[in-house]
């Protein structure tokens, strides 16, 4: 089975032709619709799911919708900064200087503090990864998004704010393809780095399962004026592994913890967890 070119026949398939129900693309990949709408509420979102036999989808439109990535870019801005020795491992520290970066009254508290490259992913602390760009510097990460085809590319909005109110678009079915070729290693990148970022992105970890990820916040309205909030990753289990991808409008602030809590709905009803 070729699972690169089945995939994306089926990505292609939603992208340019609309595909809804149980179009098969090939013998092995499906693009499947299903109304998770239960799971969502009265919250707008969308979900994907993708493993080797099958893509599922919940809300089409949106799905194929790009999206700015907020935190999710914390993915690739960490194997970037690997590939490139701007940082050297996961305890790769910068200091917090409020000088360069102030306190906002919005920050959390466990940003305000020195982070190495583990504790900043783990707290999604914007002021790291901002650093981590300005070292990696915009001509070298132009290199890397083309490599990676992550999503429309667009690094306009300067280079420590171009994934948070810049130009950058991913849409949620780019976001699993994009975890696919990270996760069986066909980035062009390091083993070494793909290995410490999947060791870092473990959110839970059980005699059944394994579910890492990351979360993401877009605190601008991008979407119809609305804020957007992202969770994407993949959950290891018997020797399988499923892409997902959430995407909703957050509201309020409770709305974000709606992001975990909706991915886990949907991969229990699929039998998954």
């Amino acid at each position: 089975m070729n699972l690169s070119r089945s995939v994306a026949s089926t990505l292609a398939c939603l992208t340019l032709l609309g595909c809804t129900a149980a179009s098969r693309t090939n013998s092995d990949v499906a693009a499947i619709e299903r109304n998770f709408g239960a799971h969502f509420g009265d919250i707008e979102g969308t979900f994907v799911l993708l493993d080797s036999h099958k893509l599922v989808v919940h809300n089409t439109g949106r799905a194929n919708t790009r999206f700015i990535p907020a935190s999710t870019f914390k993915i690739p801005n960490t194997l970037i900064a690997l590939e490139t020795g701007v940082a050297s491992g996961p305890d790769f520290l910068l200091e917090w200087d409020s000088n360069v970066a102030p306190r906002r009254p919005w920050w959390p508290a466990s940003w305000a503090k020195d982070h190495t490259l583990r504790t900043a992913l783990a707290n999604s602390a914007v002021w790291y990864y901002q650093e981590l760009a300005r070292r990696i510097g915009p001509e070298r990460m132009a290199v890397y998004l083309e490599r990676f085809s992550y999503g429309n590319q667009n690094l306009s909005g300067g280079i420590d704010q171009f994934w948070l109110q810049g130009g950058l678009r991913i849409s949620p079915l780019e976001q699993v393809d994009f975890l696919r070729r990270f996760y069986f290693r066909e980035l062009g990148v390091a083993e070494r780095s793909t290995q410490l970022v999947k060791e870092m992105l473990v959110l839970e970890e059980t005699p059944q399962y394994r579910l890492s990820g990351k979360t993401g916040w877009a605190a601008l309205g991008d979407y119809e004026g609305r804020e957007i909030g992202w969770l994407v990753g993949y959950l290891e289990k018997e020797g399988d592994v499923y892409f997902f991808a959430t995407n909703i409008n957050i509201r309020t602030n409770a709305d974000a913890a709606e992001r975990l809590k909706i991915t886990k709905s949907i991969l229990e009803e699929l039998g998954l967890l």
